[in-house]
């Protein structure tokens, strides 16, 4: 059925009644009158096919038919691969969620994030814990300032009837961007490291010299003890 539809996408041969046509191939283009261009796809044992019917004018191939319908095929299927299928995935709040639940929760969305999915965050008020939502927001709020790093805020904390969201879309699937405050604190880290090995290095060069030098003084003495005994 698919090939059915795909086949009706094309003029083929007799079906293309234009006067003339631009042929395009690996040796460039060429337009020509569309009689001559049947002939030559008779001559070569294929198919005129149209492949752009709305340039002026039309624009067309020579090639075998059936090959040029698994070409097409065969892209369409590499074009649908690549696409990124975005999934929509849910972290679940109580508006008294305790620490360790929190960080269990947070080391979820940052994979899900990473992974180029989109989090939908949301407390839900059992009862009277409704008298909690500013609660319920200010965790949220605390949620998305984690995730800075790793995510951008589509919707800010919303309450809808029982439930607060609050949407994460990540700011580069697969890749977490710094936040200026971290790279800030590894900059430091480098540097005090890089300072360390200089120490250590200035440390080891002393004591090399130090030793150097006490051999120096001892060879010196050897020799004047021989002097003296002589």
């Amino acid at each position: 059925m698919k090939n059915d539809k795909m086949k009706n996408q094309y003029r083929v041969n007799e079906q293309i009644r234009v006067r003339e046509v631009r042929i395009v191939g690996e040796g460039g283009s060429t337009v020509m009158p569309t009689r001559q261009a049947l002939d030559m796809a008779h001559q070569q044992g294929v198919d005129l096919v149209e492949i752009s019917p709305n340039a002026q004018p039309p624009v067309c191939r020579l090639i075998d038919y059936s090959k040029f319908l698994y070409q097409q095929k065969k892209h369409q299927k590499e074009m649908k691969a690549k696409q990124v299928k975005v999934e929509v995935k849910e972290i679940r709040f109580g508006p008294q969620t305790d620490d360790h639940d929190y960080n269990f929760k947070l080391k979820h969305a940052k994979e899900f994030l990473e992974e180029g999915n989109k989090v939908r965050a949301y407390v839900f008020f059992r009862g009277r814990s409704i008298l909690f939502k500013e609660q319920g927001e200010v965790l949220l709020l605390r949620f998305a300032n984690d995730l800075e790093e790793y995510a951008k805020v589509e919707q800010l904390p919303r309450l809808e009837g029982k439930k607060m969201f609050l949407f994460l879309a990540p700011k580069k699937a697969g890749v977490a961007k710094k936040s200026q405050q971290k790279r800030d604190n590894e900059r430091r880290e480098a540097e005090a490291k890089a300072a360390q090995e200089q120490e250590a290095e200035a440390t080891a060069a002393a004591n090399g010299l130090l030793a150097n030098a006490k051999g120096g003084e001892d060879l010196l003495s050897k020799l004047k003890l021989d002097d003296e005994k002589a």
